[in-house]
């Protein structure tokens, strides 16, 4: 099925490889004007000037930041707003898994941070300019990667801050239930406008995520990843359906996997923990 992207912008984060990079290849062969977020600002570049020559678009254009700082993310949403008065699709893509504990230049845990926060505040800071663009285009979209990881999660607001009993796999999961609360929370608030929110599950994808995770670990995911995981053509699909096929346009509130419709964990419908995560947002950065 063809999609057409032509005059429309798409902000990718995480688009310097996997999946963020697939999609945005994707769509720029659609025609779209695409602007990727990278954190090494030479990487970036040669990605740009990858997805220029093989999705024969040359409206590539490229942020630099490390979203698991909120100066960062600020700065590239400033930095957009001040080039472009249009955002058709925001695809808010950047995650990864932390072996050992850390602390953001904000003081969370890093994998909260990058995986939670840097979707929260950018989707806020952009979202003036992603309304105005659905009310003058007729619709605009923002996706949430997340991942079945959720599905295991349970949601501690309270240790954000404390290495005591961190595991990076409780930690990650619980990241990609927020994305999913996120989702449907943002989803309920712009009901009454045209911007569609849907959070994805992209699968276990054949790419360098999770190989940072130490010598136990990391060998592991490297074997799960060789013997089940797709490739980042197939990983990205969904992602790439939810920002051009017509057929899902309006379409909000919504857990998606191999461009289904899924039901997601069951406490992901759970309106309270909804709006602590929203009001734990709001009051870390400032806006919401």
């Amino acid at each position: 099925m063809a999609m057409e992207m032509k005059g429309k912008r798409v902000l990718v984060t995480g688009a310097t490889n996997g999946i963020g990079k697939q999609a945005a290849l994707e769509l720029a062969k659609m025609g779209a004007e695409v602007v990727i977020v990278g954190r090494d600002e030479i990487k970036t570049r040669k990605v740009r000037d990858e997805l220029q020559t093989l999705g024969g678009n040359s409206n590539i254009d490229l942020l630099v930041a490390d979203l698991s700082s909120m100066d960062e993310v600020r700065r590239i949403a400033d930095e957009f707003r001040a080039k472009y008065s249009r955002l058709d699709v925001l695809l808010n893509n950047a995650g990864a898994v932390f072996s050992q504990f850390q602390l953001s230049a904000d003081g969370y845990e890093m994998t909260f941070a990058l995986n939670h926060l840097s979707y929260y505040l950018l989707t806020h800071l952009l979202l003036d300019t992603i309304t105005q663009t659905a009310q003058q285009e007729g619709e605009a979209r923002i996706i949430n990667v997340s991942s079945s990881a959720h599905r295991n999660a349970t949601l501690r607001l309270g240790n954000l801050r404390d290495e005591s009993g961190y595991s990076f796999m409780n930690s990650y999961g619980a990241s990609k239930l927020m994305n999913v609360l996120f989702t449907f929370e943002l989803a309920r608030r712009l009901a009454d406008t045209t911007v569609a929110v849907n959070a994805v599950h992209p699968g276990l994808v054949d790419t360098g995520f999770g190989h940072n995770t130490g010598r136990l670990w990391s060998p592991l995911i490297k074997v799960a990843q060789k013997l089940f995981a797709i490739s980042p053509e197939r990983g990205a699909e969904t992602l790439v359906y939810l920002a051009a096929a017509a057929e899902v346009s309006g379409v909000s509130g919504k857990y998606w996997n191999e461009k289904e419709q899924k039901r997601s964990s069951d406490n992901s419908y759970d309106r309270q923990l909804q709006q602590q995560l929203w009001e734990f947002s709001a009051e870390a950065t400032g806006v919401g």
